[in-house]
């Protein structure tokens, strides 16, 4: 038992260390945090298109010709084959991108299909994902979705682990803007041990959550 936690610290020790190896430098001040999430998310306003990642779930429905159709997972190389269409890259599209792409290639066959394209799994890209690595319970990489926190994302993860140095935290961000990596520092452990609701921050999708372990 005692080998078994001693190998799942090593590996999170590891693939964090990887992580970090090969991650452009940083545009780092210390102890820059990040704003308070709003406690009531603002709820209400959509968030932005998503878009097909591999491995995603599709079902693509054609009106009046079901044998046209399927349900199809999208291959790791990001393409789908249906029905008279071969390796259509889904990838990078919305599902409304993806439904016009699929109509145009219908019509060589049928007259105006009317196709929808319905996400049944989400995955989504790299770009839309949270990546935690590090001493949480249960390391992964979480479908971002529209006001996700960092409470909601440690919950996906079962928190933080037996060993884990929560406010020693760090989260990666690129900035589109200024083309750089920003890394902020998290308070993990006051968040989820002392309820302070203050370190809970809005996450946004690419983001990179480092957790280290305690030095004993």
């Amino acid at each position: 038992m005692a080998l078994g936690a001693a190998l799942k610290r090593l590996v999170a020790m590891l693939a964090a260390a990887t992580l970090l190896a090969t991650m452009p430098a940083c545009a780092y001040a210390k102890d820059k945090e990040l704003p308070p999430a709003p406690f009531v998310p603002d709820g209400g306003a959509p968030g932005e298109d998503y878009t097909i990642g591999p491995l995603d779930a599709l079902t693509v429905f054609v009106w009046r010709n079901p044998e046209l159709g399927a349900q199809v997972q999208v291959r790791p190389d990001g393409r789908i084959t249906l029905p008279l269409i071969n390796d259509m890259v889904a990838v990078g599209k919305t599902p409304a991108k993806l439904s016009d792409d699929i109509r145009d290639a219908l019509s060589t066959y049928i007259t105006d299909p009317i196709v929808s394209v319905i996400v049944n799994n989400f995955s989504g890209t790299f770009a839309q994902q949270i990546r935690i690595v590090g001493a949480a319970e249960k390391p992964a990489t979480v479908s971002y979705r529209s006001d996700m926190t960092l409470l909601d994302a440690m919950i996906a993860v079962g928190g933080l682990s037996q060993y884990a140095a929560g406010n020693r935290a760090k989260l990666i961000r690129y900035d589109p803007v200024t083309k750089q990596q920003q890394e902020y520092r998290l308070r993990i452990d006051s968040l989820l041990k002392r309820g302070d609701i203050k370190a809970n921050v809005k996450l946004q999708p690419g983001d990179v959550i480092i957790i280290p372990e305690s030095v004993f």
